[in-house]
């Protein structure tokens, strides 16, 4: 293959050679994506028709909902397709989009959880300011620039991707994964792409060390709390965070701390939906689990949904 731009396609790795198996690869993922769907629309459904949830906690929450629908759609649905089709291929044009969408979403969604760590500092160390710092224009303001960070993060690494040479269009993943990209590279170019992969990771790490950092001082102030309530309150806003914070950070963390060299395709698999797809299949019940606002929305949406479905 001599050059990137005569590659028309990409193999992707086969989940296995056996029909049947490659069926039930297809109904463990559909049900995931069922199951993240759902949870996430939910959230999404409950914030924007509960009132209550109308604050900038619950604001961060619905756009980091939309963000987990829109990973997860990036690769799952090309992956169920090619298992059902019993097919590998996935086209130049489609491999490009898996990588600019994959760092869109993704990088947003880190941004975002920053963001909502600063709001939770704002609310319980300095709660008399919060109204004028996290007013509605500066929450709009927030959540723009996580998704414009998003989308030149995804210009970038999707420009300097597809600039390099390919000597082989197998990719050992069952999506568009930039690792495996690079290691096809025929060109030095491709160590513009690490540069920016380990620059990328210095500033989520340094983020992650922003996030930490909060959450010493928040835990600080709830301590030092003179109501038990109140301490239970504002634990119940923030462990869910910081879970999922946690979540994709160190699946992040597992995914790439793997050793160099060629790793066994199974590894590679287990790795990937650690990191790019328990994350959103888990935020909705990490939210619910641990808010009584979010359930007690849910609950009213649930009992709305049924009384109209008796109804008919």
């Amino acid at each position: 293959m001599p050059n990137s731009t005569s590659t028309s396609e990409f193999l992707l790795l086969e989940f296995s050679d056996i029909r049947e198996l490659q069926i039930l690869h297809f109904f463990v993922f559909l049900t995931e994506y069922l199951i993240t769907m759902t949870g996430n629309l939910f959230i999404i459904i409950a914030v924007v028709l509960d009132h209550h949830l109308h604050t900038p906690m619950y604001f961060f929450l619905m756009n980091l909902a939309v963000l987990d629908l829109g990973s997860i759609s990036v690769m799952v649905p090309k992956a169920m397709a090619n298992s059902l089709m019993n097919s590998r291929s996935i086209s130049y044009s489609e491999c490009v989009a898996q990588v600019f969408f994959y760092f869109l979403f993704g990088t947003s969604n880190f941004a975002i959880l920053t963001v909502m760590a600063y709001d939770r500092y704002i609310a319980i160390c300095n709660p008399l300011q919060y109204e004028t710092i996290m007013h509605k224009g500066a929450c709009i303001q927030m959540v723009v620039s996580a998704w414009v960070t998003g989308i030149a993060d995804a210009t970038l690494h999707t420009s300097c991707t597809f600039a390099i040479t390919f000597c082989s269009n197998m990719i050992n993943q069952f999506f568009c994964e930039v690792p495996q990209l690079l290691k096809h590279s025929c060109s030095d170019l491709y160590l513009v792409e690490v540069g920016l992969l380990i620059f990328h990771c210095i500033i989520a790490g340094g983020c992650f060390i922003y996030i930490i950092i909060t959450y010493l001082q928040i835990f600080a102030t709830v301590l030092r709390m003179p109501s038990v309530h109140g301490q239970k309150k504002a634990l119940s806003t923030c462990l869910p965070h910081l879970t999922v914070v946690s979540l994709l950070v160190f699946s992040g963390i597992f995914a790439y701390a793997k050793p160099p060299g060629n790793t066994s395709s199974e590894l590679n698999v287990i790795c990937a939906v650690i990191y790019a797809l328990l994350p959103p299949l888990l935020n909705p019940f990490i939210y619910s689990m641990r808010n009584k606002e979010i359930k007690t929305a849910l609950s009213k949406l649930l009992t709305m949904r049924s009384s109209n479905l008796n109804a008919r």
